[in-house]
């Protein structure tokens, strides 16, 4: 009797120690973050131009607007207090870019992105590949 219960709390905890280990893996992530923010932002930068590049219509369209709109959010949520980054150059104009990009996927979800965003998140791309290549 005092065996059966010691192995059953031996099961209870090993199976409470694989739930929990199981919990803090994060299989759901779309963007694929690894953590190395020069990858993973350079990831981001080419997951939110094929994103903005899509034309109107296309049956992908929605799929990218919302994997691109959880993208920022990982993105965001990940590097935000990170404070080896914080202070870089490339972080700031990406989140400005992030910024306006979500802020018109949040107001406009319906509607096209107008060509002076697309044009001035373009701009904001390319400072963003250059100061990563400057390690700013």
């Amino acid at each position: 009797m005092l065996m059966k219960r010691h192995i059953s709390r031996l099961i209870a905890l090993v199976l409470v120690v694989v739930m929990g280990l199981m919990g803090c893996s994060s299989t759901t992530s779309v963007s694929g973050l690894t953590g190395d923010y020069r990858q993973d932002t350079l990831t981001l930068l080419q997951n939110l131009r094929t994103a903005i590049e899509l034309p109107e219509g296309t049956p992908d369209k929605a799929e990218a607007q919302s994997n691109a709109r959880q993208s920022i959010n990982e993105f965001a949520s990940r590097y935000r207090r990170d404070s080896s980054v914080a202070n870089l150059s490339s972080f700031t104009t990406m989140r400005t870019a992030l910024n306006s990009l979500a802020g018109h996927y949040s107001s406009y979800p319906n509607r096209p992105l107008p060509q002076k965003l697309k044009n001035r998140l373009e701009q904001e791309f390319r400072q963003v590949e250059s100061a990563l290549k400057r390690g700013a």
